[in-house]
Formats: structure tokens, C-alpha cells, sequence
């Protein structure tokens, strides 16, 4: 029973990593890996044991880095190589296991606040980016020269952004350069108002400007991978774009675009139907998709709460990274809802899908929820810490009296017309209509009954009275290779 829901240990020793990637020439250690930088970082907060936290195709590098930081600092470092969910969050519990007093974490990063305070630095690569080609791009792409664009780019990019708007400034009026929401340093001082945050990114807009007025110009991906399903960043900005506003993606090495519109609307339009998959469902999985992440109690309790009162039921799964395997073991559960990262919860899916669909935790808000969205709201929120209150899109349910509860719905997938919640119905007494009926029935609401009448095969029926009576007999003897009764063959 241990396999059907979660790997045997002994699994996680015979596993292999993935695909190492290639090893870094020694020469090149410091500057791909910024050791300088990550040296100043441990040395300033005298730490004498630091967790390293590579993703899989960087652990080719795990130990020469390990070893030069050891060298350098004097310091005891551990190296992190497998978490319980997504490389992309930092691994605050790992770290703690191994007593460790900082973390530095290598590779894509979704940037989101851990759940416990610990000193983290991020190192997110440095790819070459060829600015003149991209400058050549962004100007074929831009012709007006008033018109406001945002340049973005993958996190191993972001180095490049202020060199590339240093050679566009000169031509263009209105141009935002976005940054890598990075924490900032503990007691740092700050003359100038924070900027807006989103999308893990920083935008420093001028007063009175407002994202939604901005093109985006994405610098990142490749010829062979453009497809942003395999990028859940550029995923992730795609869904929260403002329609209608262009969305142009650069590759860094060729200087190639491709127009992102299409591909937008083709994700939004599987988001909603992913909403109406959670209008029609009974029954909804809570997958708990992240432990080290800020606020994932808060975020669970919140679920479990628009379920209630959308008449749903909800059970909570803490099944480590979900596969199609584990998953399949809750048939009885319409949609599965992943409690994750904005990466995380938008990384591709497994080359066999799932038995259920796996939902992002803004389309349950908005299937459960009738007062969502609210005016103004950006088409797709990827992080669920946004739903919650004290986010400027937090959107409390309506009180049981409103008429929202009250307005007819119609499945886009089956064509019925969903029936309000059951709470609703126990409390609408404006109806004193009787009808007689021929036969009293009894009428079974639960999800998991209406599950079993839809099976095939619903167990063995006792059928009492109607099986004759029968003396005991003596059965077969012996085991099944060989019963006694069978004779030598």
C-alpha cells in the first residue's frame, strides 16, 4: 500500500536525476555560478554551514562549486539535489534538516517568499544574449517610437535588459525595464516608492502610469523550444497579459521573434475550460503542493472554505510532486486543485496526463466564487497568495442572502443547468407547492453514492430470501498450482 501512494525509499537511492546537463569548465565556474558574489554573501553573514540548492541539470557542477565555496569561505556547504516538489522554490526544510544557517539557491527561480525566515540569495544564470540583434528585433517589432513597451525577459536574460534599453532609449519615449524580484536586503533603506510586483518581477512605473497600458517585448526561450506550454514563466506572463496588448518573444542567440497572441489566447481559453470543469464538479482534491511556500495554510484553508459554499466537497492530498500514477488512485474525485508556485502549478504535465484535470487555484476561485471576478482584474492570477485577504484581488464571497446564489447557470460542457449550492436549497422556504407522488423514493445526494450507482460492478448483493438453502460442502485442498482433486499431469 506504501508504492500505490508514495515512492519506497528505496526508490529514491536507485533513481536517476534527469538529464546532468553539460559540466562547466573549471575557468568558468566563477563567473557562470557569480562565486564571487555568493563568497561576499556568506562571508558577510558568517555562516559556517550553507545549503547549495541545484536543479537537476546543474548537478553535474554540485561539487566543484561546493568545493571552491568551501575553500574560499571556509565554510561547511550542503548540497540540496532532490526536493519534495518543484526546484524552483527554495527548499527552506531541507536546509533546516541539514542545520544550515543561509541558503543560496542556483538555476530558474519563481521567487516566491519562503514560509520561514532564512538568509537566501539567488543565483539565476547569466546566458548570452546578442543585443544587437535584439535591438534590430525590437525595432522591426515597434515601429512606433511613442508607443509604451515593457521589456521582460527569461531570469538567465535579466543581466542583459539595461544594456539592451540603453541601446533603445535613444529612440523610444516610453520604455519600462522590469527586474527580477530578488529579496531585499534586511534593513535596507529605500528613498524611492517600492515598485509594482508581479509576475515575480519588478516594474517601476512612473505616477500615473498602469501595467495594462503596456506591450510586453520577452527576451528568452529558443528556436527548437518556443513553445510556452515547456516554459511555465512565459507561460505564467502570457495568461496575465492584458488581451489585446501585443506580446512579442525574442530568442537571445538569433534575434528571431514570434508574436505570442495566439498562443495566449489558446492558454486562457484552456483555463476556462478548466473553470467550468470545476462549476460541474462534486467532489474536489486539494493537492497540497508546497509546504515551504508563505502562506500555503492560509491559501488551503481558503479552499476549503470556497468549497463549502459552493455546496462541494473537498479532501486535502499531500502526495509530494503528483503524478498520473498517484492521482489515478482518487477516481472518485472530479478535478484535482494544486496548491503550488506560479511555476510549479503551471509545469507541463506528464507525457501520460491525468485521469482528472489539475486546476491552478484562481479557477476554483472563480467557479466557486459568483462575485469573481471583480472590475479591472487582470484575465489570470498564477499565485495563489493573491487570492487571499489583503491582496488588492481578494474578492470576498457574497453573504448567503445575495442574489448572486440565485442566478441560473448553464454547463458549456454537459448543456444542464447546475443547481445552487445545497445550503440554498435548505433555506429557500418561499415555495409551499405539494405534489403527491405515486411512490416514496429515497433521494441520495452524496457524491461518493452517485459515484458508485454510475460503476459497472457495485459489489456483491446480499439478495436476502431470494438464495435457496444449501448444506456446507467440502471444497477444493491444496494450493493453486496444484489443487488435491487434480491429479499428477
Amino acid at each position: 500500500m506504501e508504492s500505490t501512494f508514495s515512492s519506497p525509499a528505496e526508490t529514491a537511492l536507485q533513481r536517476e536525476a534527469g538529464v546532468p546537463g553539460l559540466v562547466t569548465p573549471p575557468e568558468d565556474l566563477d563567473r557562470v555560478y557569480e562565486l564571487e558574489r555568493v563568497t561576499k554573501f556568506v562571508c558577510d553573514l558568517g555562516c559556517q554551514r550553507v545549503a547549495l540548492q541545484f536543479p537537476d541539470q546543474l548537478l553535474g557542477d554540485a561539487a566543484a562549486v561546493a568545493a571552491r565555496l568551501e575553500e574560499v569561505t571556509g565554510s561547511k556547504m550542503f548540497i540540496l539535489g532532490d526536493t519534495a516538489y518543484g526546484s524552483c522554490c527554495v527548499d527552506v526544510l531541507g536546509a533546516e534538516q541539514a542545520g544550515a544557517q543561509a541558503l543560496v539557491h542556483f538555476g530558474p527561480a519563481c521567487l516566491s517568499p519562503p514560509a520561514r525566515l532564512l538568509p537566501i540569495t539567488f543565483v539565476l544564470g547569466q546566458r548570452s544574449v546578442a543585443l544587437e540583434l535584439c535591438a534590430k528585433a525590437f525595432e522591426a517589432q515597434n515601429p512606433d517610437p511613442t508607443a509604451p513597451v515593457v521589456l521582460l525577459s527569461e531570469p538567465a536574460c535579466a543581466h542583459a535588459l539595461e544594456a539592451l534599453a540603453a541601446l533603445l532609449r535613444p529612440k523610444y519615449q516610453d520604455l519600462l525595464i522590469s527586474s527580477p524580484a530578488l529579496p531585499l536586503p534586511v534593513g535596507s533603506p529605500s528613498s524611492q516608492p517600492e515598485p509594482l510586483e508581479r509576475f515575480g518581477r519588478r516594474f517601476p512605473l512612473s505616477p500615473g502610469k498602469c501595467l495594462e497600458e503596456y506591450g510586453a517585448f520577452y527576451v528568452g526561450g529558443s528556436q527548437a523550444s518556443s513553445d510556452p506550454i515547456l516554459d511555465p514563466d512565459l507561460s505564467r506572463l502570457l495568461l496575465g497579459w492584458t488581451p489585446g496588448r501585443p506580446f512579442i518573444s525574442c530568442c537571445p542567440d538569433t534575434g528571431q521573434t514570434q508574436d505570442q497572441g495566439a498562443q495566449a489566447g489558446r492558454l486562457r481559453a484552456r483555463r476556462l475550460y478548466l473553470v467550468e470543469r470545476a462549476r460541474d464538479a462534486r467532489v474536489v482534491g486539494l493537492l497540497a503542493g508546497t509546504l515551504g511556500v508563505a502562506q500555503h495554510r492560509e491559501a488551503l484553508a481558503h479552499l476549503r472554505k470556497l468549497t463549502d459554499a459552493a455546496g462541494k466537497r473537498s479532501y486535502v492530498l499531500a502526495l509530494g510532486r503528483p503524478t498520473p500514477a498517484k492521482l489515478a488512485n482518487f477516481p472518485e474525485m472530479d478535478v484535482f486543485v494544486l496548491l503550488a508556485c506560479p511555476l510549479g502549478a503551471l509545469a507541463p504535465q506528464p507525457s501520460g496526463g491525468f485521469l482528472r484535470p489539475v486546476l491552478m487555484p484562481c479557477e476554483l476561485e472563480a467557479a466557486c466564487n459568483p462575485a469573481w471576478p471583480p472590475p479591472g482584474l487582470a484575465p489570470h492570477l498564477t499565485h495563489y497568495a493573491e487570492l487571499l485577504p489583503g491582496s488588492p484581488f481578494h474578492v470576498p464571497l457574497p453573504p448567503p442572502e445575495s442574489e448572486l446564489w440565485d442566478t441560473p447557470d448553464v454547463s458549456l460542457i454537459s448543456g444542464e443547468l447546475r443547481a445552487p449550492p445545497s445550503w440554498k436549497l435548505s433555506r429557500d422556504t418561499g415555495c409551499s407547492a405539494l405534489a403527491q407522488r405515486p411512490q416514496l423514493e429515497l433521494a441520495e445526494s452524496s457524491p461518493a453514492a452517485s459515484f458508485l450507482g454510475s460503476r459497472s460492478w457495485q459489489g456483491l448483493e446480499p439478495r436476502l430470501g431470494q438464495t435457496p438453502v444449501k448444506e456446507a460442502v467440502r471444497g477444493r485442498r491444496g494450493i493453486a498450482i496444484a489443487y488435491e482433486d487434480e491429479g499428477s499431469s
